[in-house]
């Protein structure tokens, strides 16, 4: 009897004993999961690409040196932020400027344009908080009025595919050219009419007159405005520029004088859904709609070797455009 006993435990031992595998794995155990699917890019809803924060972090710079910004001493690397994100409701008039922002640490940051070395002294620098980028941006005069203005086009947001609408109301969207975001740091981000406006995306497809505001910020920093009409005629007249739409231009690749200090670049633009003219064109909307169609805005456009002797056009307000900013309290009048 003790010997069956003795048997029976120890077979009771062995079978207590088993693989541990056969049973569930704890709460606190990973356990593998299948990758989200990635869309496939080469599919026939793609289209073609191939031809396609605050003020108060303003310097002063009346001896801030203009330096050659081509070289590797001026490239600083971009920190990686990612802010809160702020949803925005259809009837809201704007998006939080504190909306999540991608800055990639495989972007380099660099000033990539000369400035106008004769107006140096005109040069000054600010840091947009959001994303720790900073700006070069200039004193502009002309007939005892002054303006303040961006001399690098902007570049904030997360990176959308050149072929989808910016229609994410919760946060900042950009395109970058032929959707590699080193174009974005070298010439600037392009944005839809709504996104430029920080308006919801519907506006672009319908009238948000009623949502535009004087000195109407935007996707701009605090203390900063997006640029007008009136703004660009100035611009054109000021320092002392004698050669039109090209005295406003680089003179790095866009045929121009850059007299005024403006340093138009050739950033080109994401059209119908198409990235063209990449340093050949610029383009931005202006803060106002068509005069005739809800879906439009005004526009301004420099291509080639010729000049826009109207500076107000009218186009589509899903056009990706470049963006610049004038501080606000510095308007032309």
């Amino acid at each position: 009897m003790k010997r069956f006993l003795l048997g029976f435990a120890l077979a009771l031992f062995v079978a207590c004993g088993d693989d541990e595998s056969s049973f569930a794995p704890r709460d606190d155990e990973p356990t593998s999961s299948s990758s989200a699917p990635v869309e496939d890019l080469s599919s026939s809803s793609v289209r073609s690409s191939s031809s396609v924060a605050s003020s108060s972090s303003v310097r002063s710079s009346s001896s801030v040196p203009v330096e050659d910004l081509s070289s590797s001493s001026s490239v600083k690397s971009s920190s990686s932020i990612a802010s809160s994100s702020s949803a925005k409701s259809s009837s809201s008039s704007a998006k939080s400027s504190s909306s999540s922002l991608e800055s990639s640490s495989s972007e380099a940051y660099q000033h990539w344009f000369p400035l106008n070395g004769d107006l140096k002294d005109k040069y000054a620098t600010f840091v947009d908080s959001r994303n720790g980028r900073e700006y070069y941006y200039i004193l502009m005069e002309s007939n005892g009025k002054s303006l303040k203005v961006m001399a690098e086009n902007l570049n904030i947001g997360e990176m959308v595919w050149g072929f989808k609408d910016q229609k994410d109301d919760s946060k900042i969207e950009r395109y970058c050219y032929d959707d590699d975001t080193t174009k974005c740091d070298r010439y600037g981000a392009l944005y839809q009419w709504a996104e430029m406006m920080q308006l919801p995306s519907e506006c672009n497809t319908k009238s948000c007159a009623d949502q535009i505001k004087p000195n109407h910020q935007g996707i701009c920093p605090d203390g900063w405005r997006l640029l007008t009409y009136d703004d660009f005629k100035f611009i054109i007249n000021s320092n002392g520029n004698t050669h039109g739409v090209e005295g406003t231009r680089s003179t790095f690749g866009f045929g121009g004088y850059n007299t005024t200090g403006f340093s138009l670049v050739g950033a080109g633009s994401n059209w119908d859904y198409n990235f063209t003219s990449l340093n050949s064109a610029t383009y931005w909307h202006y803060p106002e709609e068509s005069s005739q169609y809800t879906n439009e805005g005004s526009f301004y456009s420099s291509q080639g070797t010729n000049s826009t002797k109207n500076p107000r056009l009218e186009t589509m307000k899903t056009h990706g455009f470049s963006v610049r900013c004038v501080m606000v309290e510095n308007q032309a009048e």
